[in-house]
């Protein structure tokens, strides 16, 4: 695991004051006032800020420390790394390989902050951190910009307790903040998502920007899973490699064959390394939760399988930074980014409508087909089907507007459905495996048990499909109708 000093997850809010702004009595103790210097890094083409990272030293009473911090599902993930303000560490490189791709980090804003404030607390301790900022943009000694910004971060609070604390603030003055980070203000750089929104009408624009958007998400969830701290970065990142793949197959007919059969081979493999970990993951997590239920000789007797699968865990995670660091991934996000702005196509007139009603049409005949009553292999085969309706019937979301967009969540609950019946599947084929290799009495009749769940999963699974199928078809019937 990479070293990390520190791991935070902000919960925060900012708000907009004027200078002279004084704080309204809230119930606390007063914070020791600070003054520290942080120093900025990107890349020359601002790699990091266009991906909605910060990059910082930190320096206060003269130690410093590096200060990483990445989005995450509406927060920020701060890491703290030990190491001097002449070069990033490596282990903080290390995480931010796929954004830089070894383009030097170079110091772009030195920003001084001057920090009163207030620790809230509430009837069971602190609830909140409320801090005044007066922030200076330095060159040499000389201050050439100057902000001001109120900051709200929950320690123990809840959701509530910050919107409480954010009421009292806007009534003696405070308004809506500015989003973006000190130093995106103190350069005026905008806001830095990218965009799924189409710029155009024409259908390969709409193909566009659903390629930048995954590429986007695939690169916010790289750093957390070279991180490896929250198994959702890896879920996520897959997920985008697998959507990427399945839009270039869904465009097919208006790209040029050679190059989006290249591309999705090497998405292909991106997603072969990334699979073996992520189906640990969700192996691991679903027998920690079963386990738990049983009595304690018997999760005492399965100990082993949950040892013996680590260790495999382990090992396929190894491969899988070995993957993350290769020339032939940082390539392939190169290309990715490339086939967002410029995709080869074949010039022809391309209906989205018509490729998206194809592929629900053949989702359509396989279910009628099989049903409830298919075999395993069967509804595996449903679900990729299922896959390329959605994604496909997603390209021309735009044009079609709110009924493609409930034909999309009906897919989405026929996936979700199908998938959690793959992962019985998966799960049985694998405790059967282990089941054989068992040593003790007790550790196998613990397997076995989890093998019968495993049978109920599917036929549960099965019983509700008629009726997330039937609420498909009526939606898709008023989309093409």
């Amino acid at each position: 695991m990479t070293p990390v000093m520190k791991h935070t997850l902000e919960r925060e809010t900012k708000l907009g004051v004027e200078r002279g702004f004084r704080l309204p009595d809230l119930p606390g103790e007063p914070i020791k006032p600070r003054t520290f210097t942080s120093t900025y890094f990107d890349t020359e083409d601002h790699r990091l800020a266009r991906s909605g990272i910060t990059l910082r030293y930190r320096t206060e009473a003269r130690a410093g420390v590096w200060q990483l911090k990445l989005p995450r599902n509406g927060s920020r993930l701060e890491l703290e790394f030990a190491g001097k303000l002449t070069a990033p560490p490596a282990s903080l490189t290390e995480i931010l390989l796929a954004h830089t791709r070894s383009r030097p980090l170079r110091p772009l804003a030195r920003l001084r902050t001057k920090r009163t404030g207030v620790r809230v607390s509430g009837d069971d301790g602190p609830l909140a951190e409320v801090v005044m900022d007066d922030v200076a943009s330095l060159d040499g000694r000389r201050v050439t910009h100057r902000l001001y910004e109120l900051e709200i971060e929950l320690l123990n609070g809840s959701e509530k307790d910050l919107a409480r604390i954010e009421n009292r603030l806007r009534e003696a003055g405070a308004r809506d903040g500015d989003p973006r980070p000190k130093f995106f203000r103190i350069l005026g750089w905008p806001p830095s998502p990218i965009s799924r929104t189409p710029s155009g009408p024409e259908p390969i624009e709409q193909v566009k920007a659903l390629l930048r958007g995954e590429t986007s998400r695939l690169l916010l969830h790289d750093p957390g899973t070279r991180l490896g701290s929250d198994p959702e970065d890896l879920h996520q990142m897959r997920v985008s490699a697998r959507r990427l793949r399945a839009y270039l197959r869904a465009a097919a007919p208006m790209l040029n064959p050679e190059w989006a059969e290249a591309l999705r081979t090497e998405l292909a493999w991106l997603g072969r390394m990334l699979g073996p970990v992520r189906d640990l993951d969700v192996l691991l997590s679903y027998l920690n939760a079963e386990r738990a239920a049983f009595r304690h000789p018997e999760r005492r007797a399965l100990q082993p399988v949950i040892d013996e699968l680590q260790r495999e865990r382990t090992e396929a995670r190894d491969l899988l930074m070995q993957a993350l660091e290769s020339d032939r991934y940082l390539a392939l996000l190169d290309r990715l980014e490339a086939a967002a702005q410029f995709p080869v196509v074949t010039g022809d007139t391309v209906s989205l409508l018509e490729i998206a009603h194809a592929e629900y049409r053949t989702l359509r005949r396989a279910v009628r087909k099989g049903g409830s009553e298919a075999s395993d292999k069967a509804l595996h085969k449903i679900r990729i089907k299922g896959k390329r309706a959605r994604y496909a019937t997603e390209l021309a979301e735009a044009s079609l507007g709110k009924p493609a967009t409930r034909v999309i969540r009906q897919i989405r609950a026929l996936q979700d459905l199908l998938g959690e019946h793959q992962d019985a599947v998966v799960c049985e084929q694998r405790f059967r495996k282990l089941l054989r290799r068992s040593r003790g009495k007790l550790t196998a009749v613990s397997l076995g048990r989890l093998i019968e769940r495993q049978c109920e999963r599917r036929r549960e699974m099965r019983a509700s499909l008629p009726a997330v199928w039937s609420k498909l078809e009526r939606r898709a019937a008023k989309l093409w109708r």
